[in-house]
Formats: C-alpha cells, structure tokens, sequence
C-alpha cells in the first residue's frame, strides 16, 4: 500500500469512535450544544405565540366553573356552557318546597307521629324531642320539628356545577339522602344566616357568595357557640349529603358526550399546536445555523453582508426541506406531548385548578417524556444502550432546564420589574431563557464529561446485545460512506440524499399493487432522478409511437 492509501486508512480507523474536538473544552462545549440549546429556547420561548396556555386548561370541569366569579382569572372555557348558567332562571323556592317528594316525606313523618305520639329525632342535636306542633305561636320552636334540606336548595340551583352538569335542581335537592329533620329555631337560623351572607357578598360583588361561603361547615364555623354534639351530627350529615350530590353531578357530566368532545377537541388542538412548533422549531435553528455560519464567515460590510443573510436564509431552508423526515417526526412527537399534556391537565383541573405556569410545565414535561421514550423504546439511531440512557436523560434534563426557566419567568413576573409595561415580558422572558440556556448547557456538559457517568455508559455498552452490534456496524458504515465521498470528492449530504432518494424509489417499488402503478412510480423517479426520457415532450411511449414525426434517438 502506498503512502497516501496508508495515510488515508489510518485517518479512516483513527476516526471511528472519536468525537472531533476544535479549540478548548469550553468552545467545545458550546459547539456540541449551541444546537440543542437555542432549539430548546426558540420552541420554548420564541414560538409559545403559537400555544395559548390557559389558567385553568381548555376544558370546563366542575371544579373550575365554581371558581367563575371568585377567582379573577377563571373564565368559562365553553361559551355554550356559560350561556347555560347565565339562562339558569331565577331562584324560586316555591319549586323547591313543594316538591312532591319533599311533601310525601314530611307527610308520612307528619302521620306516624299522629299515630303514637313518638318524639320525632333532631338529625342535628342528636335529641329525640321533636313533634308537629304547627305554626301556632305558642309551639315551642326549639321542638317544632321541620324537614331541613342539608345542602341548600338556593346553593344547589345557583351552583355553576349543577348547571354544567344538566342536572335538575330541584330533584337533586329534594332527594331523600338530602333530608334530615330538625328544630324550627335552628333551620331558620340557618337560613337567615346564608341569607345575611349572600346579601354581603352581593353588595360588594354584585351576584351570591359560592358555596363554601354558605354551607353548613361554614355555618358552624361562623356558631362557635353550637355545642359539639351538634357540630358532629351536622358535620356527618353535611358530608353524606354533599358526597352523594357531587357524584351524581361527576357522573353526569363526565360521562357525558358534551365534556369527551370538549376534551377531544382541546387535545387535538393542542397536539397540532405542539406538533408545529416542535417542527418550526427546527426548521428556524436550521435556518439560524447556517445564518449564523454565514456571518462568521463573511469579511464584506454593508451591502455584501446583507446578501450573505439573505442567501443564507434561503439555503437555510433548502437545508430544512432535505431534513424533513427529521421535520415530520418532530412535529409527531410534539403532537403526541400536546395531546397527552392535554388530557393530563384537563385531568388535573378535575380536582384542583391550573394556573398558567403549572399548564406550561405539564405541556413541557410530557414533550421530554415522550421523546426521552422514544430514544429508550423505540431508538431510531440504533445507540448502544449506554448511550440510549445517556441521550434520554439529555433529553429530560432539557425538559428540566425549561421547566426552572418558566417557573423563574413566573416568579419574576410577581415583582415590580415584572409589571412594568413592555419591559416586563421583555425582562419575564429573557431571564426565563437564559436560565434554560445555562442549566441546559450545564446538564449536557456534565453528561458527556463526568467520569462516573462516562464509566456507567461505558460498562452498559459492553453488555452484549444485538443492537450494541447494529450501532457499532451502522457507525462504522456511515464512516466508511464518508470516508468513500471524500476520496471520491463528492459532496456527503449531496451524496446521503440521494442514498435516501433512491431508498425511497425502492421502497415504492416493492409495495407497487399492479402494473399501472409500477408505471406510475417509475414515471416520478425519473422526474425526480431528473432522467431524460427517450421519448422526449409526449405524454408516454404509446404517444411517440403515434406521432409520425417523431424521431427516436438513442444517446
């Protein structure tokens, strides 16, 4: 062999398993990872126009509509849903009161006491002392037994999550699990009491307090004087009652067609919008990249400068249209996250409700999950499985790194700086992104140079498996391919879309159904081979053959 070809071998198997290394490990660093980091910022920070993260999510559930009017922030998130309350109607507690179960239940009470004159159980006192007197005014009110709704029939009919769930108030109300029987004097004062509060808050907010404003825990919160006894009947009574209202309402609206077509919409809406920004994403990086080079490398001013951007922009797209299988999959694993992120916090919002920050982090936690799964599960690149690990917890460390940047954008933007018209989401975001920027770079650093971590990655490579043994011959071919392009003088990313042009011809090929779409393939290869057919401008052979003037000519 002579010296050239031995010079070139030794390049060529020096090269395998060797990371290039210009400069210091600092410029190093910020070489490997300048890529991943600005896409992490660009998608994160730059493109979230694009996602519009709402306090509280995208669904109405029961929780959240309560907070309609309490929280300053909540706002329906199905206009169809808060015309349905805003059309609710008047309370009227004729409707409620003369129910016929309510009258049968009092009634049947009414005659068995008439029968033997058996004192009648105050549900809340716990004291067997209770009869029908009447509405004489000398009936002892301490002893005039009344049927007392537990959860209050005004709560229930102005209750936004009775409304949203279709049910109606006054069966709910007048179920027999919401009965309990006690003294006039202390029902009235339970009335009067809710009565007092509503108009309160009304004057200062101008529509009735919420529930927990005026139920019966905050009833015995606000009569300390009510002996314990009486709290605990009224207590164990309060729950059984709310419990089994607050399941009829979940059943009937979360099992309904109306919340599942609501959530799927809203999952599907997110998925697109996740699904184009992770797309955008790259394709912006790419096209900041080759700016960016562009830049570097030119030495004029002005004018020349400016072309060079131009250019450069343009090619920085070229080079986006050749990656995107790259594109594709992005925008697929940003719509499976947008999707997941969604249903999770509609979720959530079923139990507690959401702000803003927490719906951010949840979108962007379940982006680095489902990618960090796809490398672990699914590895498209064929990595040994050191280095599958290795890439997932890159992957979730970046994840990581936006999560602290939007949770400090959040906490800047509590401060004065934050408030500051303009400024303040100037200031929100940069401090945002450059934390993600540094802990992003930080983490990736760490992964890739610290000895514990290299010396795990180096020992799960070594355990023998099939896919240790296809990575190891995909990078030596990849090498090999390279190696081959440069000696030849052809141009690698020329020469790799070609490979994958021609793999994509064959693979349409094979999968040809007859003979008309064989043809049919064939034709747009050689369109997009760029091969000159012999038979010239005509449509097809048949054509040439037809036209007499046609001459065939074998180059």
């Amino acid at each position: 062999m002579d010296a050239v070809g031995q010079r070139m071998e030794s390049n060529f198997v020096s090269s395998i398993g060797t990371v290039e290394n210009n400069g210091s490990v600092y410029n190093s660093l910020f070489g490997e990872y300048e890529r991943v980091v600005v896409r992490s910022l660009i998608t994160s920070f730059g493109l979230d126009f694009l996602i519009n993260d709402r306090h509280g999510g995208d669904v109405d559930t029961i929780h959240n509509v309560r907070k309609v009017g309490v929280d300053e922030e909540m706002k329906y998130k199905n206009s169809v849903n808060e015309a349905a309350y805003e059309s609710r109607g008047e309370y009227n507690a004729k409707n409620y009161h003369e129910d016929s179960n309510f009258a049968h239940t009092k009634h049947t009470a009414r005659e068995k006491y008439r029968e033997d004159y058996q004192p009648i159980k105050d549900e809340y006192t716990g004291k067997e002392n209770l009869g029908f007197f009447g509405k004489s005014k000398s009936a002892p009110s301490d002893k005039n037994a009344e049927l007392d709704h537990i959860v209050e029939c005004k709560q229930i009919h102005d209750d936004r999550g009775r409304v949203l769930s279709g049910l109606d108030g006054s069966a709910l109300a007048n179920a027999d699990e919401n009965f309990a029987f006690t003294n006039k004097s202390l029902n009235a004062s339970m009335g009067a009491w809710a009565r007092g509060v509503n108009d309160e808050y009304r004057k200062e907010h101008g529509c009735d307090a919420p529930m927990e404003m005026t139920d019966m825990k905050a009833y015995i919160k606000s009569h300390p004087e009510l002996d314990e006894t009486t709290k605990k009947n009224m207590l164990d009574h309060y729950k059984k009652a709310r419990q089994s209202y607050e399941a009829k309402l979940n059943l009937a609206y979360y099992a309904s067609e109306r919340f599942w077509k609501d959530t799927g919409s809203a999952a599907a809406k997110l998925g697109v919008s996740m699904g184009l920004r992770q797309a955008l994403g790259l394709v912006f990086a790419e096209i900041w990249f080759t700016v960016k080079d562009a830049i570097a490398e030119c030495r004029g001013e002005g004018k020349v400068l400016f072309e060079a951007i131009a250019n450069s922009v343009k090619k920085g797209l070229e080079n986006a249209k050749k990656k995107f299988k790259d594109i594709w999959e992005k925008f697929i694993e940003g719509a499976v996250a947008g999707v997941l992120s969604s249903l999770v916090t509609t979720l959530t919002n079923i139990f507690f409700t959401t702000a803003k920050n927490i719906v951010k982090i949840i979108r962007e936690s379940w982006a680095s999950f489902t990618e960090s799964c796809k490398i672990l599960f699914v590895n498209p690149d064929c990595l040994p499985l050191g280095e599958r690990f290795r890439a997932a917890a890159k992957v979730l460390a970046t994840g990581a790194s936006i999560v602290a940047g939007t949770m400090v954008a959040e906490v800047i933007s509590k401060t004065p700086f934050g408030n500051i018209p303009v400024i303040g989401d100037i200031v929100r975001s940069f401090c945002g992104s450059l934390v993600t920027g540094i802990m992003s770079c930080s983490f990736l650093y760490i992964f890739d140079h610290n000895d514990a971590i290299q010396k795990a990655v180096e020992m799960l490579n070594k355990i023998p498996s099939v896919e240790n043994l296809v990575a190891s011959l995909k990078k030596q071919a990849q090498l090999l391919e390279k190696y081959l392009a440069e000696l030849m003088e052809i141009d690698w990313e020329y020469l790799k879309q070609k490979i994958s042009t021609l793999g994509k011809i064959t693979d349409e090929i094979e999968n040809a159904r007859d003979d008309f779409e064989l043809n049919k393939v064939l034709k747009n290869a050689c369109k997009e081979m760029g091969v000159v057919l012999p038979w010239g401008e005509h449509e097809n052979f048949d054509a040439f053959m037809n036209d007499k003037n046609a001459r065939f000519v074998l180059a």
